[in-house]
Parts: structure tokens; C-alpha cells; sequence
């Protein structure tokens, strides 16, 4: 068996390669000086003041007022509203207010619902909103995807157009739309007194056309190349592909158009004057004069109901819609 001899290296250099190499260099490291990280805290309380006990009270005591007064200056108004319609006319104008009822009875409400005729007013209303609502999806969904997708000659231009409209104060194109209602060009048709007075300026909304482009170009163009190899043609991609994949913001868009509609007051009272096609707002506001004070609360609290209801089911839904289409990818 060979004798096998061990030769011990010796040390070198800190530059070497040896083992002291190694312990050298750590230590010249340790004698360099080290550079103190400053981490800056850009808010009005830094998370280091929260961790003490007087920092978590200051910040809770803050967030707490802040929401509860925020809420209560949201919620104060229609808790005064429908406590109010519970009231006799004398409790209403009794000084200093009361907060709560004497009683809590429902008879202003059925009071409201007979003497304003508020299931006609209502259902006018629903006609209303019902046929705006589909009139907007109809054209306002079909020229935002020309826009976006479609890509026609001048469509920027057109788009620009559009949004200049936003910029025009309502009241300056009041007279011109009600104009052109009374004598529908090309057509000479008058369209006072119908729906249709009604449908037709509330489709014809550059708003949500933005607000739907913004969407659609957001939507992967393979995804319509994809359709088009197979042998879809523009409809059937904007029937099948566009639409289902656009359902939160043609949410935003239905919630704004039916709310706008059904809250209307100035454009309604121009051209609907005969008093059974009256919307609910112009309604109740020919017959306020004529109304106790607790009924003329109660109406207004049922003509609000549809709307409130509609915005705490969908919002959720307005959040998303709006933020859906603002990154592309």
C-alpha cells in the first residue's frame, strides 16, 4: 500500500487563493464604514407612531369620526325623509324639529299612492327608463365598437365630435334639442307627448360611448382575429364575443341611463306637458301645491325608492365597470 504524504499549503495574501484569503477579506470588508438606509415614511401618521399605544388611539379616534360623520351626512337625509312622511304637518314645522315620529304609521304613503295617482306616474316613468335603456345599448354599444374595433375612415375625428359634446353646457342645447323634437328633420315629425322624446336624447350620449370604447379596446385582438379565421363577421363578433365579455360595464352604462332618466326633471317638463304621460317628477311637482306636507314627503320617498334600490343591488358593479377598461392587456 502506497504511503500517502500530506502537504499542509501554505498562507497567502489577502489577494490570494488560500484559506486566509477568505478571513482576510472579511475582515477588510467589516473595516469599511457601512451605509446607515433611511426609509422615509411620506404619510401624515408613519407606521413607527402607530405602534405606540397614544399613536393607535389618536388613529382610530380620526377614522372613527371621519366615517360616522361622513355617514351620518349620506344617510341623515333619508332617514329625515321617511321619518318625515310619518309626521302631521304640525310636527314637520314644529320648532325645534323632532327626530322621531309620535308615531309610526304608513297612512301619508297609502294617502300619496292614491291622491297622486302614483302607479300611472310610475309606470310612465318605467316606460321611460325601459325604452331609453335599450335605446343606449342599441346605439351606443354598436357605434363604440365601430369606434374601437371597426376602425373607420375619420373615426377619431368622430369620437372628438362626441366628446366635445360633454364640454356644452345642458341648458345651452335645450332649445335646439327641443327644436328638433317638435320637427323631426328630414321627417318633419312631431314627437312632443310620446316616448320617443324621451328615448332618443338619452341614447344619443357621448359619455357612455367613451366609456364603452375605453372598454372594447381593452379586449385582446386575437381574441376577434381568433372569430374572424373562423368565419364570424363584424355582428356576429360583437353578438357573441364583445358583449358577453363586456357585461360590467354595460352595467355602469344601463345603471347611468336608467337613473338619469328616471330622475330627469327639466328635458320631461318641455315635452311631456299632457298630464297622463307625465313622468313621475313632473307629477308630483304639479301637484305639490295642492298636497299636505307629510303626503308630498311620502310621494317623494316612492319615487326614490326604484333608484335607491337599483344602486345598492349594482354597486358593486359601477366600480368595476368603471375600472374594467382603464389598462389594456
Amino acid at each position: 500500500m502506497p504511503n500517502l504524504t500530506v502537504i499542509p499549503e501554505s498562507p497567502e495574501r489577502p489577494g490570494g487563493s488560500g484559506p486566509a484569503a477568505p478571513a482576510a477579506a472579511r475582515s477588510a470588508r467589516a473595516r469599511r464604514p457601512r451605509r446607515k438606509i433611511r426609509q422615509e415614511f411620506r404619510t401624515v401618521v408613519s407606521p413607527h407612531q402607530l405602534t405606540s399605544r397614544h399613536g393607535r388611539v389618536i388613529y382610530w379616534t380620526v377614522l372613527v369620526t371621519v366615517v360616522v360623520s361622513f355617514t351620518a351626512a349620506f344617510v341623515f337625509p333619508l332617514y329625515w325623509m321617511v321619518t318625515g312622511a310619518m309626521k302631521t304637518t304640525e310636527d314637520l314645522v314644529q320648532i325645534p324639529p323632532t327626530f322621531l315620529p309620535p308615531r309610526f304609521t304608513l297612512d301619508a304613503y297609502a294617502e300619496a299612492w292614491e291622491l297622486m295617482d302614483l302607479s300611472l306616474l310610475l309606470g310612465n316613468t318605467a316606460l321611460y327608463a325601459g325604452g331609453a335603456w335599450l335605446f343606449t345599448l342599441a346605439i351606443d354599444v354598436t357605434a363604440a365598437y365601430a369606434l374601437s374595433k371597426l376602425r373607420p375612415v375619420l373615426g377619431k375625428l368622430v369620437l372628438a365630435l362626441m366628446l366635445a359634446t360633454l364640454m356644452i353646457p345642458p341648458m345651452v342645447i335645450m332649445l335646439p334639442a327641443y327644436l328638433t323634437v317638435k320637427d323631426l328633420p328630414l321627417l318633419g315629425w312631431d314627437l312632443l307627448n310620446t316616448p320617443w322624446a324621451i328615448w332618443l336624447p338619452a341614447a344619443a350620449n357621448g359619455f357612455n360611448i367613451f366609456l364603452l370604447k375605453r372598454f372594447f379596446d381593452s379586449i385582446p385582438r386575437e381574441l376577434l382575429e381568433a372569430a374572424e379565421i373562423d368565419g364570424a363577421g363584424p355582428v356576429r363578433i360583437l353578438w357573441s364575443i364583445v358583449i358577453p365579455v363586456s357585461r360590467p360595464i354595460l352595467g355602469v352604462v344601463s345603471i347611468l341611463t336608467v337613473v338619469a332618466v328616471w330622475r330627469d326633471f327639466v328635458w320631461p317638463l318641455l315635452v311631456l306637458t299632457d298630464s297622463e304621460k307625465m313622468s313621475v317628477s313632473i307629477g308630483i311637482a304639479s301637484l305639490s301645491s295642492q298636497m299636505p306636507q307629510n303626503v308630498l314627503i311620502a310621494s317623494l320617498v316612492i319615487a326614490s325608492l326604484p333608484t335607491v334600490v337599483v344602486f345598492f343591488l349594482f354597486q358593486r358593479h359601477i366600480m368595476a365597470g368603471l375600472t374594467a377598461g382603464s389598462l389594456k392587456g
